[in-house]
């Protein structure tokens, strides 16, 4: 693959899109979608970060197709909401970019729902917000899903003895079970869209090491010593226009392979140009990801298809 950045996405004129995420990687991806002229939906659970973004947007872009979403991932009733708020406002989407998430709170803590709060916000939300928009994707042109994983979930596992944290939190440890669960889902709904005919393309990118307010919006703060560290080594992060490149290719590009990671092309994958990825070899493992998205689907309280 060539050195693939934004000039490369191919034009959206009349495709609508959704991504979740207000800033950082969510804002970039809105951003590049809504000059190449998709009509874009910004998500996010504060209106105020949703303004600025929005209004950001449109000083970049004169005459963007862009509007906010209040949606707050850490309440399943929320995002059941949202689903049916647009729903009621148009009659199908093109694509959904699950991408907002939550990183390493130092304490546990939980959803609204009761859930641990990682896994809560970065999966389960997602998965929700997906089965709940399935019925406007299938009626979306070439639908796609992409699902915004993590080099952190090379070192995570789905421990369904103890999925919640409830007996051992350890906070990077369960952010990576979080966006390994990412990961799997993104495979498991394009294996089931496949064997149900739902017509539904599901990918899956992360952003290699990037510089977004993730790296200090830690829910609780981040404990002093972790915050000096993220600070020290922030410039040896990639800008999160860069970081957004993976995404962005799997969202828009034809190339991009259904079923498919991208993730960056350099260090090991921790910056670069967007290029197809082996996913973490745990990822791969389809009797875990269905045991999980059967669980998933008790858990949320939804159903596809």
């Amino acid at each position: 693959m060539t050195r693939w950045t934004t000039r490369d996405i191919p034009p959206q004129h009349g495709r609508s899109a959704l991504v979740t995420g207000t800033g950082g990687l969510g804002y970039e991806d809105a951003l590049a979608l809504a000059r190449a002229g998709a009509r874009v939906v910004v998500a996010g659970r504060n209106p105020a970060k949703g303004a600025a973004a929005l209004a950001a947007i449109r000083q970049a872009v004169p005459g963007a197709q862009v509007r906010f979403g209040e949606v707050d991932l850490a309440s399943l009733a929320s995002v059941a909401s949202f689903a049916a708020r647009l729903a009621g406002e148009q009659d199908s989407l093109d694509l959904l970019i699950n991408n907002a998430g939550v990183m390493t709170p130092p304490q546990r803590r939980e959803t609204r729902d009761g859930f641990e709060l990682q896994f809560g916000t970065n999966y389960l939300s997602h998965f929700a917000l997906t089965a709940q928009l399935l019925p406007l994707l299938r009626k979306g042109r070439q639908p796609r899903v992409v699902t915004v994983g993590s080099i952190a979930a090379r070192r995570g596992a789905i421990d369904f003895d103890d999925l919640q944290a409830q007996r051992s939190y350890r906070a990077f440890h369960v952010y990576a079970q979080s966006k390994l669960a990412c990961i799997m889902f993104a495979f498991e709904l394009s294996r089931r869209s496949k064997v149900a005919g739902w017509g539904v393309q599901s990918l899956a990118a992360h952003p290699g090491l990037s510089r977004t307010d993730l790296l200090f919006n830690t829910p609780g703060g981040p404990t002093p010593s972790v915050y000096l560290l993220r600070r020290a080594f922030r410039l040896l992060f990639q800008p999160a226009a860069q970081g957004a490149l993976p995404t962005l290719f799997a969202a828009s590009d034809p190339a991009a392979r259904d079923g498919a990671h991208y993730g960056p092309d350099r260090l090991w994958g921790t910056r670069g140009y967007p290029v197809e990825e082996a996913p973490p070899p745990q990822a791969l493992d389809a009797a875990v990801a269905g045991r999980l998205w059967e669980l998933s689907e008790a858990l949320a309280g939804v159903r596809f298809g």
